[in-house]
């Protein structure tokens, strides 16, 4: 009950029926923040492509005052790129042994980075990793030679981002303890990102509606228009 009047109270402070710009949001994502831990703050926009006609939008975005989240780092590579991977700063690294312990159920990592010459067995691992989120694909960057590079890139802030089957897409822009200028930042570059990743071909506005929010508080629509077209 204790919560739940948390968070009426919180939700009072959004107009519901209102877009906030960007720097006003941003604001007033740090005041809706309920729990005594570091809430994360989320992104969610609903795109204006048909799924059935689209392939999935995704993509990364590197997130210039990074992501707030500690990201543990699986790589499978060829023994020759092992040490790069490991001095990079990944926490697990294999070959093939790590393909039979994914088989398994190994799955104790948030970010999967593979070798192009892996990826013929990493392929056959998509019911296992699919579901998670942590199929490795050319587009998110997690399939890739550079692999040091990869390996730094996700460590300092670079997120994935994937429409749902729904047409909406979630990530995380930072947490409640960042400064509102270091969220807007994140915000901005999202934005872009999310926006260069339209389908060939596709006409028209691909970001229909965008909403920010803490882990547990209410949503806040943003009014990104007038930014897109000064971009």
């Amino acid at each position: 009950m204790k919560s739940g009047k948390k968070f009426l109270e919180k939700q009072k402070l959004v107009d519901r029926g209102k877009l906030y710009s960007p720097e006003e949001a941003v604001n007033l994502v740090k005041q809706t923040a309920r729990a005594k831990f570091d809430e994360t703050v989320e992104l969610a926009m609903k795109l204006g492509v048909e799924v059935k006609k689209n392939p999935s939008i995704r993509g990364t975005v590197d997130l210039p005052a990074g992501s707030g989240k500690t990201k543990k780092i699986a790589v499978i590579c060829n023994p020759a790129q092992q040490e790069e991977a490991k001095a990079a700063g990944a926490e697990v690294v294999g070959g093939k042994e790590l393909i039979e312990e994914i088989k398994k159920g190994f799955l104790a990592f948030d970010v999967l980075i593979v070798t192009p010459d892996m990826m013929g067995e990493v392929g056959k691992l998509g019911k296992i990793l699919g579901p998670k989120g942590l199929m490795p694909n050319p587009k998110s960057g997690t399939v890739t030679t550079e692999i040091g590079k990869a390996v730094k890139d996700f460590k300092g802030g670079k997120v994935e981002f994937k429409m749902d089957k729904g047409g909406a897409l979630h990530m995380v822009l930072g947490k409640v303890s960042f400064s509102p200028e270091d969220l807007l930042k994140n915000f901005k570059s999202a934005l872009v990102a999310i926006n260069h990743a339209r389908p060939s071909g596709f006409k028209g506005n691909l970001i229909q509606t965008a909403t920010i929010s803490t882990t547990m508080g209410p949503g806040i629509k943003v009014d990104f228009r007038k930014f897109l077209e000064e971009v």
